[in-house]
Order: C-alpha cells, then structure tokens, then sequence
C-alpha cells in the first residue's frame, strides 16, 4: 500500500510540530515547504496537481490545492472571541472611553466593566493610540 503524503506549506514552527505529531500517528509521510519553496515548486511543476492532491477527498476540495490542517481552521469563531472583538472595536473607536462603547454595544457600563477584565482587555491602549 502506498503511503500518503502530506504537504504543509508554513514557515510556523508551532505549527510544523504539530502537523508532525499528526502526520507520525496517522502515518502520513510530511513534505514542509516555505511559501517561496511552494511557488517556486508550482511554477516548475514538481509540486502535485490539484488533482492528485484531492484523489479520494470529497468534492469540496476540488478547487483548491491545499487541504487545511484538521482543527486549524479559523473561519467560525466562538461566541466569547467575537464578543471579545466587538468589545475592543467599540472601545477603540471611541478612544478608550468606556462609557461611550457601552452605549453603542447597547450594554451596561458596569457590564461592559466585567466583560473588559474577563476578557483581559486593555483601555488604556485605545487611549494611547489617541494621543500618538
């Protein structure tokens, strides 16, 4: 049986060694390249074809060469990260001024307190970046 094999594109070295650990018990054979190493690859035609790459996957990756890396994928975020960016948003479009955010995202002030410290939010940067 012929063994695959997979292809990370990603100068990450977090990511590298976790792409490995799943590759070692999954025994998939890993090709690391750089972006640079990838193109240059792809431009002389030593890299696969979509094709080969997607041969016994599913249709959904037929448009693309790159199968993304199970449980790495950042499209959907969880109801804290998104209310945690609305929160920054608002405070830094109003400059750091808490009172005013929380009137836009339609909460308490003391509420938007809470949210600010669970979520390790710094005002103060907002306020410096007005002044700069």
């Amino acid at each position: 049986m012929d063994r695959s094999k997979f292809y990370l594109v990603s100068e990450d070295y977090m990511l590298i060694q976790r792409v490995k650990a799943f590759c070692e018990t999954e025994g998939l054979e890993l090709e690391v390249n750089s972006q640079e190493d990838w193109n240059t690859k792809t431009a002389t035609d030593e890299a696969p074809t979509s094709s080969s790459l997607n041969e016994g996957h599913s249709p959904v990756y037929e448009a693309s060469n790159v199968i993304p890396f199970p449980g790495n994928n950042k499209a959907v975020q969880t109801m804290n990260e998104m209310e945690s960016d609305a929160i920054e948003k608002a405070i830094f479009e109003f400059n750091g001024n808490l009172t005013e955010a929380a009137k836009a995202l339609g909460i308490g002030r003391a509420t938007l307190y809470r949210k600010v410290k669970q979520y390790s939010i710094d005002p103060s940067l907002a306020r410096r970046k007005k002044a700069a």
